[in-house]
């Protein structure tokens, strides 16, 4: 059976700032997609990670289908108004378009998605992020696609030794979408050479070289592309199929164990560790940190088992105390060099305005 996999989010509105969605608000968007999706979609899980809201459904429309995207675009339109009424904070804050014109991509929500026939076992992960941007993936699905020390089955797995394709895609293009393809291990320094830079180049599919498959799809939206400042950060989504021809699923969660640092944090200026978390997670310490929840799933005909929560476990409490200690560590470092996002990361905000107000004060020395 073909399907395909769609996870639409968005960032709708919060209680006290940029902690969690009101239940109401998540009700909403579930009550009115189930509502008015009975002949579009197959099955439906709603979630939320930080403030941000997903929505994520199973169909056979293919991707970018209108009526899939046209459905999540009302359900968060609906979910504003609820978000209005009760004064949360941000609402409609991702919906950077008047009016809906044929998909949500380039409208302010991220969309990821695949489209593929089921194998006999379909297991997938599904990845929300928050107070991030979509190159915080790069390294932990540069590791478990391409690196044999966090993926073993790179050499145990005659299904993998023929390597991945990565499509990676420039986002300072806004013209249209930029995108690259490189083979994985032939190319793989070239592929090192362009995901080092978070924030211009950014993983946005990766495919099975020995069945052609598909294997991941990610979000790469970038909002200040859209709004033309700075609006919050991206916040990115991603799908993950596991298993057989792809990493197993230890191996593709294996690289979130370093608690790599990322762009985001507070007003999304800043740098932090980013902390996988469990599945529903609130916003804290200092807008963040970034955080990362993983929901796993197995589906047959469109249908999903519920979700198996993959860092709700005694291991990744571990982790989350390590990435607490770099959290604080870089914190204390305020707004002073690395622990500050660089300039050209800052042009949206209002740093651009006071550096050029200073800046017409300086005189030059004879």
């Amino acid at each position: 059976m073909k399907i395909t996999l769609s996870v639409l989010k968005a960032d709708i509105g919060s209680i006290g700032g940029h902690i969690t969605p009101s239940q109401a608000l998540v009700n909403e968007v579930k009550n009115f997609v189930q509502e008015n999706g009975k002949n579009l979609i197959i099955d439906l899980y709603i979630s939320f990670t930080g403030d941000d809201i997903a929505i994520l459904c199973t169909h056979e429309r293919g991707i970018l289908d209108e009526k899939i995207h046209k459905l999540a675009w009302d359900a968060f339109i609906a979910g504003t108004a609820v978000a209005k009424k009760q004064g949360l904070y941000g609402a409609g804050q991702d919906l950077l378009k008047d009016a809906f014109s044929g998909n949500i991509k380039g409208m302010g929500p991220a969309v990821a998605e695949i489209e593929f026939e089921e194998r006999p076992n379909e297991p997938f992960i599904f990845f929300a992020a928050d107070k991030t941007d979509p190159g915080a993936y790069n390294l932990p699905f540069y590791l478990a696609f391409a690196d044999p020390m966090y993926c073993a089955g790179l050499i145990l797995s005659p299904k993998m030794s023929d390597g991945y394709t990565f499509h990676i895609i420039d986002v300072e293009y806004t013209e249209k979408d930029k995108i690259i393809e490189l083979n994985a291990p032939e190319e793989l320094y070239d592929i090192a050479a362009l995901l080092r830079d978070n924030e211009r180049y950014v993983i946005e599919s990766i495919y099975s070289r020995s069945t052609g498959n598909q294997a991941l799809s990610i979000s790469t939206t970038r909002l200040h592309n859209i709004a033309g400042k700075y609006t919050g950060k991206d916040d990115p989504v991603a799908l993950v199929r596991v298993q057989g021809e792809f990493p197993a699923t230890g191996e593709v969660l294996g690289p979130f164990q370093i608690g790599h640092y990322v762009a985001g944090f507070m007003r999304g200026s800043h740098i932090g560790p980013l902390m996988p978390c469990k599945l529903n997670s609130t916003i804290s310490f200092f807008d963040g940190p970034p955080v990362v929840t993983g929901a796993a799933f197995s589906v047959r005909e469109g249908k999903f088992t519920e979700p198996a929560d993959v860092f709700d476990h005694p291991y990744w409490d571990y982790i989350r105390t390590q990435v607490s200690e770099k959290a604080t560590a870089i914190r204390r470092q305020g707004f002073s060099g690395a622990a500050m996002l660089p300039y050209s990361e800052l042009e949206y905000g209002g740093i651009v305005e006071k550096l050029e107000k200073l800046n017409k004060k300086f005189k030059v020395k004879d």
